[in-house]
C-alpha cells in the first residue's frame, strides 16, 4: 500500500469517526429529552444512573452485532 493510500484510508477513517460522533450526540439529546419527558427532569441523579445504564447497554449490543456482521462478511469474502 503507497503512502497516498495510506493517507486516504485514514481520512475515510476519520471522516467516519466524526459522523459517528455526530450521530452519537444527536442521539444523546434525544435520549436526555426522553427522560425529561419520563422523569421531568435529567438533573435528578436516578435518571441519570438509568440513562447512562440504558446508553452503556445499547451500546455494548450495537457493538457486539456490528462486530458479528464484518465477522460474518469477511467469511463470507474469504469463501
Amino acid at each position: 500500500m503507497t503512502f497516498y493510500e495510506e493517507v486516504l484510508e485514514k481520512i475515510a477513517a476519520l471522516m467516519a469517526a466524526a459522523f459517528g460522533l455526530v450521530a452519537a450526540l444527536a442521539w444523546n439529546g434525544a435520549i436526555q429529552e426522553f427522560f425529561k419527558q419520563v422523569f421531568g427532569t435529567t438533573e435528578n441523579l436516578t435518571a441519570q444512573l438509568i440513562y447512562a445504564i440504558i446508553v452503556t447497554i445499547i451500546a455494548v449490543l450495537a457493538t457486539i452485532l456490528i462486530a458479528r456482521a464484518v465477522s460474518k462478511a469477511k467469511r463470507e469474502e474469504a469463501e
